[in-house]
C-alpha cells in the first residue's frame, strides 16, 4: 500500500464513514480534533507503514551503451534492482490552511542489483562479458507531500497538493568486474538509480492518493446500531486546519434505521467550539453534545421500543394479588390469588442533559398493574413515575458507554379500576420495580454503548471523560493494533 495512504487514513483515522447530501448550514454534534501530538502518532506509523509497502520494491532494469577508454564500447545492463531497507533519520508534520504536509528527510535506503556487461571492439573481435553483483546506498533521500480535505456535498475528497521525492547522495559499491566498470557505474548510473528511486516513490505517493480517494467515497454512510436504530456519521463542513490541529465534525445524530438522511430539527445553540481542556493534552479528543443523546431517545421512543412486559421479579410474591391484599385490599377481593405482569410504558423521551459531573436523565413512565385470569389480561390500574437518574459515561474498547444510577422518583395514579390507592404504601413496590428490573436492563443497554468514530485497527488508549455542558468530551491517546492497509476493507466502526 502506498505510503500516502497510510499518513492520510491516520490524518482523518477517527473518522468512519462518507456521507450523504449534507448541507453546509448543518451543524456538527460530534467534534474531532487531532492534537499535534496525534499528528505526529500518525507521522510515526505512516513510516513504519510506507517503509513496509517500498522495502523489497523491483527497480525498472537499466541499461546503456557506454564508451570506454582502450576497451571499447560496453553494453552494460543492471537488473533486479531492490530496495532491500529503509531507515528514516528524521520527519516532520505541519498543518495550516493550506493543508497538511509531511516532510521526511536525511533516510537512507539500501538497494541490491544485478550487473551484466559485453564488450565488443576491434582489439577484442571475439568480445568479452561478464556479470556480478552489487550494492547501492542512497545517503540523502528527501520525500514530501502536500494533501487536503474537502468537503464535497457531505463526502471527504482528497486533494493532492503537491509531492516530490529527490535522491541527493549516492553510492555504489562493486562485487567482481572489472577495474573501468567502477567508474562507468558512478558516472552512468548512478544518476539513474536516483531517478529510479525517485520516480518509485513518487509513483506510490499517486497510487496512494488515488485509492485512498476511492475508499473514502464507498464508506458506509451510517453506523447501524440495532434493529431501531443508525448514526449518522456523515462530515459536516469543510475540516478546519490550524498550526496545531485538525478538527473535523460529523453530523452525529441518531436516526431510524429505515430513514432517509435529512437536516434535523436540532440546534447546538452558542456553544460553538467550546470544549473542555485537557490539563494533559492527548492525540484526539473527540466531543458529544447532548443533542446526540437526545436523537437517540427520541428515535428509540418514537419506534415505541421502550415498553417492557414484566413477569419476573426478584421477589416473585408480588405478582401475584395475595401479596397485595394489605396493599390493596380491593385487588385482592376482586381477583383472590391470580397472577399478576406488569407493562411499563416510557410515556414521552426522556430527557437528557449534560452536567458538570455526568449526564443527568429525567424519564416518566407508566405501570400498568394487570391480572392474568383465566388466559385473560385485565388491567386494572395504571401507576405513574417521574424519576431522575445520573449516567457516569465511560469508555469500553472504542464505545462511549454509561451507568444509570436512581436519585429521586415521584409516584401518583393515572387511573383505577379497584378504587383508590394508597400510593404512600405503593412507593416501596415501586422503588423495588424500579431498582430491581428497569434501572438494571436500562444499564444492560447502555453498557452497549454508542461506538465513537474510529477505524478499525486502531483502539482509543488511556482515555479520559471531561464534561462542560452541553458537550461530553472524550480525550485519549491512539494504539495501533494491526496492519489495517494490508486487508483492503472497508472501515467499519465496531
Amino acid at each position: 500500500m502506498a505510503p500516502s495512504i497510510c499518513f492520510l487514513l491516520l490524518c482523518i483515522l477517527f473518522l468512519s464513514s462518507s456521507t450523504t447530501g449534507v448541507q453546509d448550514h448543518e451543524e456538527g454534534f460530534i467534534s474531532i480534533i487531532i492534537s499535534d501530538k496525534g499528528l505526529d502518532f500518525a507521522k510515526d506509523v505512516l513510516i513504519d507503514q510506507a517503509v513496509a509497502s517500498i522495502v523489497l520494491s523491483q527497480l525498472p532494469q537499466i541499461e546503456k551503451t557506454v564508451q570506454v577508454p582502450l576497451v571499447g564500447k560496453a553494453k552494460v545492463v543492471l537488473s533486479e534492482i531492490s530496495i532491500n531497507d529503509i531507515q528514516v533519520n528524521s520527519s516532520s508534520v505541519n498543518t495550516g490552511e493550506t493543508g497538511i504536509a509531511l516532510v521526511v528527510s536525511g533516510a537512507t535506503a539500501n538497494l541490491s542489483l544485478n550487473w551484466r556487461y559485453s564488450v565488443s571492439s576491434w582489439l577484442v573481435p571475439i568480445g568479452i562479458s561478464d556479470s556480478g553483483t552489487a550494492t547501492a546506498r542512497v545517503n540523502d533521500l528527501q520525500v514530501g507531500l502536500t494533501v487536503n480535505l474537502t468537503n464535497k456535498e457531505g463526502t471527504l475528497k482528497l486533494l493532492l497538493l503537491d509531492s516530490g521525492c529527490h535522491v541527493r547522495d549516492l553510492s555504489i559499491k562493486l562485487h567482481g568486474g572489472a577495474a573501468w566498470l567502477y567508474q562507468v557505474l558512478v558516472d552512468a548510473f548512478a544518476g539513474s538509480i536516483a531517478s529510479a528511486v525517485e520516480e518509485a516513490v513518487s509513483e506510490k505517493i499517486n497510487e496512494g492518493i488515488s485509492t485512498l480517494d476511492i475508499l473514502l467515497q464507498s464508506l458506509p454512510k451510517t453506523i447501524s446500531l440495532d434493529e431501531t436504530a443508525a448514526l449518522n456519521v456523515s462530515f459536516v463542513n469543510n475540516p478546519v486546519l490550524s498550526d496545531y490541529a485538525i478538527e473535523l465534525a460529523i453530523n452525529g445524530l441518531f436516526t431510524g434505521r429505515n430513514e432517509i438522511l435529512a437536516p434535523q430539527g436540532y440546534r447546538r445553540g452558542s456553544d460553538i467550539s467550546v470544549f473542555p481542556v485537557d490539563p494533559s493534552p492527548k492525540m484526539i479528543t473527540i466531543s458529544l453534545h447532548e443533542n446526540v443523546f437526545k436523537s437517540g431517545s427520541l428515535v428509540y421512543f418514537t419506534a415505541d421500543t421502550l415498553q417492557w412486559t414484566v413477569d419476573e421479579l426478584p421477589d416473585q410474591d408480588l405478582l401475584n394479588t395475595a401479596e397485595w391484599r394489605f396493599l390493596i385490599p380491593q385487588l385482592y377481593k376482586q381477583y383472590p390469588n391470580d397472577d399478576m405482569n406488569l407493562n411499563i410504558f416510557v410515556s414521552s423521551p426522556p430527557d437528557i442533559q449534560v452536567t458538570n459531573k455526568d449526564v443527568g436523565v429525567k424519564i416518566s413512565i407508566d405501570i400498568i398493574l394487570n391480572v392474568l385470569e383465566a388466559g385473560e389480561v385485565i388491567p386494572v390500574a395504571c401507576i405513574s413515575v417521574d424519576f431522575s437518574a445520573s449516567c457516569a459515561a465511560e469508555i469500553l474498547g472504542n464505545n462511549l458507554a454509561g451507568w444509570l444510577k436512581l436519585k429521586k422518583f415521584s409516584t401518583y395514579l393515572k387511573w383505577s379500576k379497584i378504587g383508590k390507592l394508597h400510593m404512600n404504601l405503593i412507593q416501596s413496590v415501586t422503588s423495588s420495580v424500579l431498582k430491581t428490573v428497569l434501572i438494571p436492563y436500562l444499564n444492560s443497554q447502555l453498557m452497549r454503548g454508542i461506538p465513537l468514530p474510529i477505524l478499525n485497527d486502531f483502539a482509543l488508549e488511556d482515555a479520559r471523560i471531561l464534561y462542560a455542558p452541553p458537550w461530553i468530551t472524550v480525550s485519549s491517546d491512539v494504539s495501533f493494533l494491526g496492519d489495517y492497509y494490508h486487508k483492503q476493507l472497508p472501515a467499519y466502526v465496531s
